[in-house]
């Protein structure tokens, strides 16, 4: 089941006096229950735009975004997701239970209602020995899951989360990410916004990378960081020439690299297990050995990075590339 739906999604900001931009130009996604999304895209890609509009927050200009199966505008749509942003600031001077029970009130529930989500929600971002404690005094990390608690409150089957770890240190990214994993498992879709692509990369399955509003990449972690197979190959020092002989056939591809004395190095690109296996048996028929196989991925970030380089040039349907809003180039193009 899908938990949100996007299509064809556009919003252009500016009109009569101000420089008309396009923040999103005919976005198609969506997510489904139990899934980890995570949204990646360089700052002013339309992220937050996008966002908005889900929350209902920002109206689209053309297209359909559903959320649970609503439009965003509304209001039952939202009643059970959960949002935990990027900044927030709480009273220091409140206890931890005081804040939950403050949004709990705003989400309508009875004072016995509150107590029990408050009590549930603080043992499951592992906060409850400082229920009674002022947040004034709370860490970034101690912050951070308490904003999630905030999150969980309404007991959402959608969490969106912007920059969930942003600023914590490992112990805290840590118990974040364990926490996520558990709602994940309860059937919970998480919607990621962040620019930590390691944390991305542990904690969602599917990403689309948005680039001057537009989805440019998009599916499965797996199928973005590893398009074909490839293995990094060790083998005991033997003449070049004979290995590559030996490695290159049907569904395989060769790179030698350079490796340590004693040793050769290579970078196999596969078709097929089976065309991996029949290489590496002619090796070992040869008589040489094999030190060391094992499969490779491009990292998330270097996938971004090559997207963001792929997509930095003007794309000819496109025409100029557009000036950055506000700009004297922008405000110009806007007179014409």
């Amino acid at each position: 089941m899908n938990v949100i739906e996007v299509e064809n999604l556009r919003k252009t900001y500016g009109g009569l006096l101000s420089p008309r931009v396009q923040a999103l130009c005919g976005v198609d996604l969506s997510v489904e229950s139990g899934q980890a999304f995570g949204l990646l895209g360089p700052n002013g890609a339309g992220k937050t735009t996008l966002v908005k509009i889900l929350l209902g927050l920002v109206h689209a200009s053309a297209g359909h975004a559903r959320l649970l199966g609503r439009p965003p505008a509304d209001p039952a749509s939202r009643l059970l997701v959960g949002y935990m942003p990027e900044r927030r600031e709480y009273p220091p001077f409140l206890t931890a239970a005081q804040v939950l029970d403050f949004f709990g009130r705003m989400l309508g529930l009875d004072v016995a209602e509150r107590r029990a989500r408050t009590a549930r929600v603080l043992e499951e971002v592992e906060l409850s020995r400082w229920r009674d404690h002022r947040v004034g005094g709370f860490s970034k990390g101690m912050q951070q899951r308490l904003a999630l608690a905030q999150a969980l409150l309404p007991e959402p089957q959608v969490l969106f989360l912007d920059e969930p770890t942003e600023g914590i240190d490992p112990l805290g990214r840590v118990a974040i990410r364990r926490i996520l994993r558990r709602n994940l498992e309860r059937g919970r879709a998480l919607f990621v916004n962040s620019h930590m692509l390691t944390e991305v990369e542990m904690v969602c399955d599917r990403v689309a990378i948005l680039v001057r509003g537009r989805v440019v990449r998009e599916g499965p972690l797996a199928s973005l960081t590893s398009p074909q197979a490839q293995y990094r190959l060790t083998l005991a020092n033997a003449d070049g020439d004979a290995v590559a002989a030996l490695l290159a056939g049907s569904g395989v591809t060769a790179e030698a690299l350079e490796a340590p004395p004693g040793s050769s190095l290579w970078r196999l690109s596969v078709t097929d297990r089976a065309a991996l296996n029949a290489a590496l048996d002619r090796v070992r028929s040869a008589g040489i050995e094999v030190e060391e196989l094992r499969r490779v991925r491009a990292t998330l970030e270097e996938v971004f990075v090559e997207t963001i380089r792929a997509e930095s040039e003007p794309h000819p349907a496109d025409g100029p590339a557009a000036a950055p809003p506000g700009s004297a180039a922008a405000v110009a193009e806007a007179r014409r």
